[in-house]
């Protein structure tokens, strides 16, 4: 399917958005992410459904000042 990740078009066979995060390197960082302008807590990304033009964030704390 065709999604955005971070305003990127790119394909998936990724059903979950823990699923995407883990095929996107993001599997065990420390990350945030919303679907649909919507905030996805850790928790809940292995039961975070993605379909079809779903927009998604993904965004990783940064260091330094």
């Amino acid at each position: 399917m065709k999604i955005l990740v971070n305003g990127e078009a790119m394909r998936t066979q990724a059903k979950t958005l823990g699923e995407l995060c883990a095929a996107l390197g993001h599997g065990r960082c420390k990350i945030a992410t919303a679907r649909n302008g919507d905030f996805v807590p850790a928790t809940r990304r292995a039961d975070t459904l993605i379909a079809e033009n779903d927009k998604i964030e993904i965004v990783a704390p940064r260091q330094g000042g």
